[in-house]
């Protein structure tokens, strides 16, 4: 039987094109009670990352709950559900990871989506004890196809499925087999690029840690081997420089440095700065020099995108928190966009409406928004599109939107921060949907 592993093979290779010494990031998703806590709990344990006196205080029964290492809240424990995203570090002797157990339950699928946002890589557990997996092609939990669809939409680099609780099926190896089938059948409809499918069983630990030759068929390497190898999202250097005012430092004391002229501190979005660059201030369009570029240290370099900096302009102008300092000649138009189209990842229980105005957040800056129309849904389960009148929560659809003032939108595919929007609404202050710019 054939190994039903997509790209394994070559991730050995690329490694040595691509950095993969950097600490990596990796969201655990897919539908509730599929293990995504229990394997977390695994990988913790049996890479040694979890202090005696923390495992013993997980016991119940005389067992060990792995799930408890990550499941920290009163109302997590009291339910055995994940409600919140939890956060957890571990490293091998290769790399550092760090994981973000999200929920499972649809209600909490903005919690999700806000741990997917920033990831390098996404596992997503299907649980293959309920699938009718003795079918050829078994059909898959909507929440599976949900989550995966989502972690794509938010373009997550890297894509894993884990076949979780196998050692809880009659036939391991067929039920793999078979559910590994629906699983690459779904990927391609989807246009979902795969990193792996592999066979865990979370509660056991095979395959999770340590592999097991032959397990389910499977000759594959562990899920941690996958992850050792997979690339962290590289900094986006090749965009033109872009930079969100986190923080204005007021007339600096120590004039060496600042030369009396506020500083601008923030994270920069992508390109990178140095001094004499040309930039422009949005909104307002009035252009200056950089006349210095700090970095974390307030040590004068010239600093890449990904990385904090503080930049002193050579004249005063009018900058304060929100602001954007763009590289002149760098966008087009040049003093952003109004209109967008974006798709969108719907959170909220009021549904999205045409004509409803909602707060955008891009970088620090807010503006708002007015949804012009709906331009179609996309149907989950059918991967097909529909026109529509309103988006209900959890949905996922393509939206035109109409912004009281620029920003300097690119696709997102182009650039992660640029091209991300949140949605809040107004009143109540909730965050309402990701948008995401086409």
């Amino acid at each position: 039987m054939s190994t039903p592993i997509v790209e394994t093979t070559s991730l050995t290779a690329a490694a040595t094109a691509q950095d993969t010494r950097a600490a990596l990031r990796f969201v655990t998703c897919g539908s509730v009670d599929d293990g995504k806590s229990t394997l977390i709990g695994r990988l913790l344990v049996d890479s040694r990352a979890v202090l005696q006196d923390h495992l013993a205080g997980v016991q119940r029964g005389g067992e060990t709950d792995l799930a408890l290492l990550t499941d920290g809240l009163s109302a997590e424990r009291e339910q055995g559900i994940t409600i919140d995203v939890a956060y957890r570090y571990f490293s091998t002797e290769s790399r550092k990871f760090i994981i973000a157990d999200a929920p499972g339950h649809e209600q909490y699928t903005r919690n999700m989506v806000t741990a997917a946002s920033s990831a390098d890589a996404a596992v997503v557990l299907v649980d293959a004890t309920k699938l009718t997996w003795e079918a050829p092609s078994p059909e898959l939990l909507p929440q599976t196809r949900r989550h995966s669809l989502l972690v794509d939409l938010l373009r997550v680099p890297s894509i894993v499925f884990a076949i979780n609780k196998l050692d809880a099926v009659a036939n391991p190896a067929l039920a793999f087999a078979h559910i590994s089938a629906a699983l690459s059948q779904f990927a391609n409809e989807a246009q979902i690029p795969v990193k792996a499918i592999v066979p865990v069983s979370a509660l056991i630990g095979y395959n999770v840690v340590d592999a097991h030759p032959g397990w389910c068929d499977y000759q594959g390497p562990s899920l941690l081997e996958i992850l050792e190898h997979l690339p962290a999202t590289p900094a986006d250097t090749s965009q033109a420089f872009a930079f969100p005012v986190q923080w204005v430092e007021k007339f600096s004391s120590s004039a060496d440095t600042s030369q009396g002229r506020r500083i601008f501190w923030g994270r920069i979005a992508s390109g990178a700065v140095q001094p004499g660059q040309q930039i422009t201030v949005l909104p307002g369009g009035k252009s200056a020099t950089v006349a210095q570029v700090l970095d974390h240290t307030r040590q004068p370099k010239a600093v890449l995108a990904g990385h904090s900096a503080g930049i002193i302009l050579d004249r005063e102008l009018d900058v304060s928190r929100g602001d954007w300092l763009l590289a002149e000649g760098g966008f087009e138009p040049p003093l952003g966009v109004r209109e967008i189209t974006a798709e969108v990842a719907w959170m909220d229980d009021e549904p999205l409406v045409p004509g409803r105005m909602y707060w955008a957040l891009q970088g620090h800056r807010w503006v708002k928004a007015k949804i012009k129309r709906i331009v179609h849904q996309v149907n989950i389960n059918t991967l097909e599109t529909h026109d529509a009148t309103h988006l209900d929560a959890n949905a996922i659809g393509v939206v035109e939107l109409a912004l009281l003032e620029p920003i300097p939108a690119r696709p997102y595919l182009q650039s992660r921060i640029l091209g991300s929007l949140v949605l809040v609404d107004t009143a109540s202050h909730k965050t309402s949907g990701a948008a995401l710019v086409l």
